[in-house]
């Protein structure tokens, strides 16, 4: 039973995080989550999906401002759209078909979409 009540606690703190994700860390985060109150207390919430597309972002395209925006269609499926000189360059959609959203597949998600990213903004 305490196992159920931690799991209920930590769903509420990663609901209440995903929503001021992008006012965490002193200024305005170039990532933002949409229904983060379905994401698995597990996964890491919004914030976790924001740090791991910033840095996947950061190492395949150095320097590029972007905005990216990921919805949270269910505690398995994610789409994140990201937007770069005023024109959208990559958009992609995720399902777990075996499990829900954790930490390794949201990682893996973000360097898919960097590569989108990176392959949409060179010159």
């Amino acid at each position: 039973m305490s196992d159920r009540i931690l799991a209920t606690i930590l769903a509420i703190a990663a609901s209440a995080v995903s929503s001021s994700a992008c006012a965490m860390s002193g200024g305005p985060r170039p990532c933002q989550v949409l229904g983060g109150e379905k994401l698995p207390a597990t996964s890491g919430g919004a914030i976790g999906i924001c740090d791991a597309i910033e840095k996947a972002i950061a190492a395949e395209s150095p320097h590029l401002n972007y905005r990216a925006e990921v919805r949270i269609l269910s505690h398995s499926a994610m789409k994140a759209t990201v937007h770069a000189s005023g024109r959208q360059v990559a958009d992609q959609q995720m399902s777990v078909m075996d499990r829900k959203l954790n930490p390794s597949s949201i990682e893996r998600f973000a360097k898919a979409l960097a590569v989108e990213v990176a392959k949409a903004t060179k010159t």
